[in-house]
């Protein structure tokens, strides 16, 4: 209860029928009157002076009702007011949220990234939106099928955006369930009250194939003649505006492959089989920070064969031994041809022919020659050591291609009835650092054969016959000691092949006779133990290359380099040569950032070099260029060409010109042209005019004839036009004076 006055009410929505107030009245009012917004629902009991509503206030229809209340006479006539009352309806949670959409549907990719929102649904409240009425969250309710413990999928509670849970880019296949329904709810009261509303909706997605895959396996034809780089194959991810990249295990020192932006692959150069028969590398996706998107990619690379090898003889001279008494069709050797084109390939198919023998005699025709295996025979038991101890044979080896002459010596001789045999059964174990050059001896070995010497009966083969399947040594023979020296073949490498157990034998180039044959004597063993050596930290690249503003701020990320050390110790990062000391480099991470302010008209290519070091090695260290290209902006006001003063001779007509020029620190298109003009002096303006000849020249002329003989100091303003433009003023140094013959001060 109060007298009449202008009040406000807050009145929660809602409520049915409820008193208000009561106004009280002075003499000689007796009764009350409310007009204004009262919508059937407010009123006045005009003898009590009571306000009351008769219903229920709706803040969704109305949030404000606004009054007038007067007191009146018994006439009618206003005594008191009218008086503004002003009722503010209170929200209350009346309504329940709802989906704009009853059913949602949506795609993903297998495998997309966890995380990353592919959809989103969303719903509204007509409550009051500034209250938590109104303030909604989401969820997952069911999740249909659901075949993991997991929920494959995750809904931002504030968003609605839905996206795949680590699980989901995991385990999504098409091929095993293509197909999920999930019951998403929305809750009003930010879901932190019982009372709250809750409604659902159904949401359908779909799961496609994943468009990241690892290309089939890619056949390129090595030697190849096309211009390079040349489009080998591509790749998809899954997400947009990712950043393809390719890294690799293997320790090339170069690796002849590239990606470009959009996933295509490329060789960058004609490949040769002989050197490398298959390359293996992988392709990642990056974001803008750096981070993986996708898993990585393995890429297979088989290099194929052309014939571009010609055979070689094995050896320069082929010795064999034959017994006076072998009969025809014996075998008296083999000789061997090797080409390194691919093996059991028709470019490496090698055939041979006997293109001549000396002496042709009892017969010109005494050895028949394998054409596919080199083995040779004899054509009949013509052979007598005394009418000839030696034949001289030319061998033609060819293959589809390219041919080559083998020459074999043939020794007529005693029959070959000794084996060889090893000095020793064990020759134990050598130790050797996986660096050690190809064709270093690791050891000398001996046997000893008691067939006549000189001869093919008692020359000796030694060969590793087990536990060298990828020929990594060999065993070349010395022919005056039958000494045998163990050389590394191929490059020893201690992360694949730590130990090599080898079984080696010896043999005869000249067949054993019948009944002698080769036994454990002509063996024996050798262990190699290769050890590791510490090699310093490979560099991705070579050089890095980065072009940036002269204006970035300092502390900027500018590059990242990235090296790894082969033995898999952790590498520290450093700078030298930053004698400018513009940058700093993050020693774990690799990233270089902006130390100080950049200046490109300082120096516009900023090389350092950036130093990797083994992180328990010091001494383990190797070093890659950074070149940064400064970009130019606009940020050097422009100035006179000179600081020499201008002349005007004494006494000065008024018609005399002196010639200006401007320059720009900054790159050319900045100042294009520049804007000449005089300070905004009367005294200057009143004395001298400036006028544009061309993009970067102009004149100065006094305007009249009324100058003594001194200095003046005309201030100019030059501007560059660039973008942003800027000012320069110089105070232009004239002199009136008088002048020699030569039209110069005296």
């Amino acid at each position: 209860t109060g007298p009449l006055k202008d009040m406000n009410f807050s009145i929660p929505e809602g409520g049915g029928m409820r008193f208000i107030y009561q106004f009280t009245s002075k003499p000689p009012a007796v009764s009350f009157r409310v007009t204004g917004e009262k919508d059937g629902i407010i009123d006045i009991v005009p003898a009590t002076g009571i306000l009351y509503l008769n219903g229920s206030l709706d803040w969704e229809t109305k949030t404000v009702h606004r009054l007038q209340v007067e007191s009146l006479d018994e006439k009618g006539t206003t005594v008191e007011g009218p008086y503004a009352v002003t009722i503010y309806v209170e929200d209350i949670n009346d309504n329940p949220p709802e989906f704009d959409q009853t059913k949602y549907t949506g795609v993903v990719r297998q495998n997309s990234r966890a995380g990353k929102p592919f959809m989103r649904v969303h719903a509204t409240d007509r409550d009051d939106p500034t209250t938590p009425h109104a303030q909604l969250t989401y969820s997952i309710l069911h999740h249909f099928p659901n075949p993991y413990p997991e929920m494959l999928f995750q809904i931002n509670n504030l968003t609605g955006e839905i996206s795949l849970s680590r699980t989901g880019s995991y385990y999504l296949d098409p091929q095993k369930q293509d197909t999920f329904t999930l019951v998403v709810t929305v809750k009003d009261m930010a879901g932190m009250t019982m009372n709250a509303f809750t409604t659902s909706a159904d949401v359908i997605i779909t799961v496609k194939e994943s468009l990241w895959k690892a290309p089939s396996t890619i056949h390129i034809q090595e030697n190849s003649t096309q211009v390079h780089p040349v489009n080998i194959s591509q790749v998809h991810s899954n997400e947009p505006d990712v950043i393809y990249d390719i890294f690799e295990k293997e320790k090339l020192p170069r690796l002849p492959f590239s990606i470009d932006q959009n996933g295509v692959i490329y060789v960058t150069e004609p490949l040769d089989r002989e050197v490398k028969d298959t390359y293996t590398f992988f392709v990642v996706t990056k974001d803008n920070e750096g981070e993986l998107v996708d898993k990585p990619l393995q890429v297979h690379v088989i290099v194929e064969d052309i014939n571009d090898n010609p055979p070689v003889c094995q050896q320069a001279l082929t010795v064999l031994e034959v017994q006076e008494n072998e009969g025809g069709g014996s075998n008296i050797g083999t000789l061997f041809a090797t080409d390194m084109d691919e093996e059991d390939t028709l470019n490496s198919r090698l055939q041979f022919k006997i293109e001549s023998q000396v002496p042709a005699v009892p017969a010109s025709n005494l050895f028949f020659i394998q054409q596919d295996t080199g083995v040779l025979q004899l054509t009949s038991s013509s052979l007598n050591k005394r009418i000839a101890s030696n034949y001289s044979l030319k061998v033609l080896v060819t293959d589809a291609v390219f041919q080559t002459v083998c020459d074999v010596q043939i020794h007529v001789i005693d029959i070959n009835d000794q084996i060889p045999i090893f000095e020793k059964s064990d020759y134990d174990n050598v130790t050797v650092a996986e660096d050690l050059q190809v064709g270093t001896v690791i050891l000398e070995i001996q046997a000893t054969d008691g067939d006549e010497p000189a001869t093919g009966s008692s020359y000796i083969i030694y060969q590793v016959k087990e536990g060298d399947p990828n020929n990594t040594f060999i065993i070349e023979t010395d022919p005056e000691t039958n000494r045998g020296f163990v050389k590394i073949n191929k490059a020893l490498d201690f992360e694949a092949v730590p130990v090599y157990t080898l079984v080696i034998n010896a043999t005869n180039p000249e067949p054993l006779v019948s009944g002698v044959q080769y036994n454990s004597s002509s063996l024996t063993l050798l262990k190699v133990f290769v050890t590791n050596v510490d090699e310093p930290p490979v560099f991705h690249k070579t050089v890095y290359k980065e072009e940036v503003s002269e204006d970035i701020p300092v502390n900027t990320l500018v590059i990242t380099v990235e090296a790894y050390d082969p033995e898999g110790d952790s590498v520290r990062y450093s700078l030298e040569g930053d004698v400018r000391k513009w940058l700093r480099i993050d020693s774990a991470t690799g990233q270089i950032y902006t130390a100080s302010p950049l200046d490109r008209e300082q120096e516009e290519m900023y090389t350092v070099e950036v130093v990797a070091t083994e992180l328990n090695n010091a001494a383990q260290k190797s070093k890659t260029t950074l070149v940064l290209h400064l970009q130019d902006v606009n940020d050097n006001p422009p100035g006179l060409a000179t600081d020499n003063p201008t002349f005007f001779c004494y006494p000065v007509s008024g018609g005399e010109r002196a010639f200006i020029e401007a320059v720009d620190a900054d790159i050319l298109w900045y100042f294009s042209t520049f804007t000449f003009s005089l300070a905004d002096e009367m005294n200057t303006r009143n004395n001298w005019k400036i006028s544009k000849v061309n993009a970067t020249h102009a004149y100065l002329s006094p305007k009249h004839a009324n100058f003594e003989e001194k200095t003046y100091y005309v201030p100019v303003i030059i501007n560059d036009n660039g973008r942003p433009p800027l000012e320069g003023k110089v105070n232009l140094e004239v002199k009136i004076c008088k002048c020699s013959s030569e039209k110069s001060c005296i």
